[in-house]
């Protein structure tokens, strides 16, 4: 369903549970992050009336996210750790060149979003089924859900505003670059990563 062309290794896995502060942590932002992406796309783009409609209810339910995160970390005992600079992202935004038209630079926007939200999901669903804390594992069940719905909206965006056939072109190149980018991560305790 999400195209993805290389599944995360389920070892990825063990190292959450040894570390499942620092991987609320990195979700937390995360979940920021996504809700400063909605924004940045209202800012930049307000002329797409139905995007931005739509990143006004995302901006909601990412906070509503990044809350339940953060209620999470609390519960725990514990306090919301410092950012740190998520590689995955770093490399994925790397693909497509500076510049262009502005539709072209939203169609970008809109694609990296979308992978991004697709490799949440992904990660999300190994999570709910294989943590040992069922608990744990029910909440990023739930999670999951919303991704899922976050990555098609952004694709469908995507498809709606460039050229189809060049966008799904795109789409299908940039899903192999991030197979590439992921055979190097995958060992460390953050959601991408």
């Amino acid at each position: 369903m999400l195209g993805l062309k290389l599944p995360t290794d389920p070892r990825w896995v063990n190292i959450v549970e040894k570390n499942i502060e620092d991987i609320l942590t990195d979700h937390a932002y995360c979940e920021q992050k996504a809700a400063s992406t909605a924004i940045s796309l209202i800012v930049g783009f307000p002329e797409y009336t139905e995007l931005v409609q739509e990143m006004i209810a995302l901006v909601k339910e990412e906070i509503s996210h990044f809350k339940m995160v953060h209620d999470r970390i609390l519960d725990n005992g514990w306090t919301l750790g410092r950012d740190r600079k998520d590689d995955y992202v770093l490399k994925l935004i790397t693909f497509f060149p500076k510049g262009g038209s502005r539709t072209t630079q939203l169609v970008h926007r809109l694609l990296y979003a979308a992978l991004i939200e697709a490799r949440s999901c992904e990660r999300f669903r190994l999570l709910s089924e294989e943590l040992e804390d069922k608990e744990l594992a029910e909440f990023y069940r739930k999670l999951m859900v919303s991704e899922a719905n976050h990555y098609t909206m952004f694709l469908g965006f995507a498809r709606q505003y460039g050229d189809r056939k060049e966008v799904d072109k795109k789409w299908q190149d940039l899903l192999d670059f991030e197979a590439d980018i992921m055979k190097y991560l995958g060992k460390k305790e953050t959601i991408h990563g």
